[in-house]
């Protein structure tokens, strides 16, 4: 009975050993697995980070080729808005072109009218009727009106085709008859770029026929009336030497030198490019033929006339009018033209601002940035022009005129030529000269 317990005791370690046997080798397959599992992961993962890094790079292409192509699109945008750009200013250039050409045409035509009615004039001046004087100005309509001054009233109007001044005299007494047949006799006769043209007269009525200014008076434009742009600094310094040329021709005018007496920017008017013609020369006086070979100052004792703050004040004192009146005058306008400002006070105050060096404190900023040394020099010579004294003036040929050709030639802007020094009038016939040439 022992031997039979042994026997299944025996039996049953062996199948013990049997299951541990499997067991063991089933825990061998699963660390055989386990093993083959983590490889796995760890080549899945060694994977997933090349993926990764793949992924990665290929964002980093995507992102490139759309920044790229937002540059692209920024450019094309920049490129197209150049070429509307260039287009706009391509168009602007035509159209200012097609206007500069149907301006040329205009003056043009004007000019050839002009020198069509010079030469059917000759050596006198057009005579007008009444009605014609009336007809042009549509009755002295009040739409036409362009200024009342002390002499008279200014009209817009028509005539011979052309757009003309007609000024209407307040006075028609005998003496002022007597002066405005005298001076339009001389004025008829005489002829400067710079010098409002004298068209014709309705002697009768005490009419003047001007050629027409279309851009008013330079007082109009200093003051920018009616919103007109500023007169650029460039062209300031080319009107104080054309207002100077034209005193320098009246003054040399033979057999009798002539004397504005009253020169201010409301005298000065402006054509459509901004050329200045002083005008109301027909109002001024004559020097005395045979004093007008002496060599000094001449003077003529007159009626007081002018206009406040442009008078000579020795001819305020003394009644003595001379061509340095015309002088002081002159200085009063070239120290506006700096400046815009009032005359009231402004000799003193352009005084101080160059005694300070600071002449760009009262410089009219409108006008653009002014040349400082030659602003400078501009603001000395008017306050020369300015001495109380007529014998401290310089003299207006041989000084200031040339000193103005001067800073007029220094200041110009380049590739803008200006007139030439001289020209010969084809109706006159007479050379106009430069003040080199006087």
């Amino acid at each position: 009975m022992l031997s039979d317990k042994k026997d299944d005791i025996s039996t049953e370690l062996e199948k013990l050993k049997l299951e541990l046997g499997h067991i063991q080798g089933a825990y061998k397959l699963v660390q055989d697995e386990s093993v083959d599992a983590s490889h796995q992961v760890n080549e899945l993962a060694a994977r997933r980070m090349e993926v990764e890094a793949q992924l990665s790079e290929i964002q980093a292409r995507v992102d490139k080729a759309n920044d790229d192509v937002q540059e692209q699109m920024a450019q094309r945008l920049l490129a197209e808005e150049a070429a509307t750009q260039l287009k706009d200013l391509v168009r602007a250039e035509v159209m200012q072109k097609n206007r500069l050409l149907a301006k040329a045409s205009k003056d043009a035509d004007r000019k050839a009218r002009l020198e069509k009615l010079l030469v059917l004039q000759g050596d006198s001046y057009s005579t007008f009727t009444w009605e014609e004087i009336d007809n042009a100005t549509a009755s002295f309509s009040e739409s036409l009106k362009i200024g009342t001054g002390s002499n008279g009233t200014v009209y817009k109007g028509h005539l011979n085709h052309l757009d003309v001044a007609i000024k209407v005299l307040h006075s028609n007494d005998s003496t002022s008859t007597k002066h405005f047949n005298q001076e339009l006799e001389v004025l008829s006769r005489i002829r400067h770029p710079h010098l409002l043209m004298l068209l014709g007269a309705c002697p009768d009525k005490g009419c003047l026929v001007y050629e027409y200014m279309e851009n008013g008076s330079l007082a109009d434009r200093l003051q920018r009336r009616k919103g007109t742009p500023a007169i650029p600094w460039v062209d300031r310094f080319r009107i104080a030497w054309e207002i100077a040329s034209a005193l320098v021709f009246l003054h040399s005018t033979k057999p009798s030198p002539i004397i504005h007496r009253d020169l201010k920017p409301e005298n000065v008017l402006l054509d459509s490019n901004l050329v200045s013609k002083i005008g109301d020369v027909g109002l001024s006086t004559l020097m005395p033929q045979k004093e007008t070979l002496s060599n000094r100052t001449v003077y003529k004792r007159t009626g007081l006339a002018g206009t406040l703050f442009y008078l000579d004040p020795e001819y305020q004192r003394s009644g003595q009018v001379s061509v340095k009146s015309d002088t002081y005058a002159l200085g009063m306008v070239i120290l506006e033209l700096l400046t815009a400002k009032s005359p009231i006070g402004l000799p003193e105050l352009v005084e101080r601002a160059v005694e300070d060096g600071q002449i760009t404190d009262v410089l009219d900023k409108s006008a653009g940035d002014w040349p400082v040394k030659e602003a400078h020099e501009l603001a000395q010579l008017g306050l020369k022009c300015l001495e109380m004294r007529s014998k401290d003036r310089p003299d207006l040929k041989s000084v200031v005129a040339v000193d103005l050709e001067r800073l007029k030639h220094s200041t110009a802007v380049p590739g803008l030529a200006g007139p030439p020094s001289h020209f010969m009038c084809p109706i006159l016939k007479v050379r106009t000269v430069s003040t080199a040439d006087l």
